[in-house]
């Protein structure tokens, strides 16, 4: 089994398309089972989509779910709940136990509260998972992955690369001024894999497939790159 844990730098980084082309790109090339985990979700949105781009292809899973749009500890408070990270856990060992990747979505940034002294940080931590960190093509980009991937090494993340979003159309002009990769390159320490073409409708599978392909994977390890053969 490879794992992999998708993080970004905010809500609305580009994790989810991230993740879908990851997922169409591994379904197109090998074929074997794949899973999506959300550990947590507060609000509709990330598993919604997973299901109606892939249906029955993989297996999309969400073991804790609260209604408000809100950091989990706070969504989970609003219905007398908590988070139970040990429900969590067992559910991605069972992914695990049966899926040749599991694709694990984070929540909000790598310092998003699963509880309340708990975060997505030391969730990548505890269960070993190396980190890809997608971020928005847009204006202070640069400066949100310096802090991020500076925050993630004081963590001891297992922090491979990042991946760049358009999440907003955007020109080759604005992407090249706000968005260097050369300099994001020399000032995270960090390779990018490049950048995930802003997608509309984003539910293509064919489309999401050709975008997960178009990156520089073997820059990651051999985290993913067992697809390529």
């Amino acid at each position: 089994m490879a794992g992999v844990l998708v993080s970004g730098t905010d809500t609305g980084a580009g994790k989810t398309i991230l993740c879908a082309a990851l997922a169409a790109w591994w379904l197109a090339r090998r074929r074997t089972p794949v899973a999506i985990l959300k550990p947590v979700q507060c609000g509709p949105g990330d598993r919604e989509y997973y299901r109606s781009v892939f249906g029955d292809a993989l297996s999309v899973l969400n073991p804790i779910y609260f209604e408000a749009p809100l950091a989990p500890p706070l969504a989970a408070a609003r219905e007398g709940r908590t988070v139970d990270i040990g429900v969590l856990w067992e559910s991605y060992c069972e992914a695990a136990a049966s899926h040749a990747l599991l694709i694990v979505e984070g929540v909000g940034g790598l310092g998003c509260p699963l509880g309340w002294d708990y975060t997505v940080a030391d969730l990548a931590r505890d269960w070993r998972l190396p980190v890809l960190l997608a971020a928005p093509v847009r204006l202070g980009v640069v400066a949100q992955l310096v802090a991020h991937t500076g925050f993630a090494r004081a963590q001891n993340l297992d922090l491979r690369a990042l991946v760049l979003s358009e999440v907003e159309p955007v020109g080759a002009e604005q992407r090249g001024e706000w968005a260097d990769i050369q300099l994001i390159e020399n000032l995270c320490y960090l390779p990018v894999l490049g950048v995930l073409p802003h997608l509309e409708p984003a539910t293509d599978r064919t489309a999401l497939a050709a975008a997960g392909s178009g990156l520089w994977l073997e820059a990651a390890g051999a985290l993913l790159t067992a697809a390529r053969g």
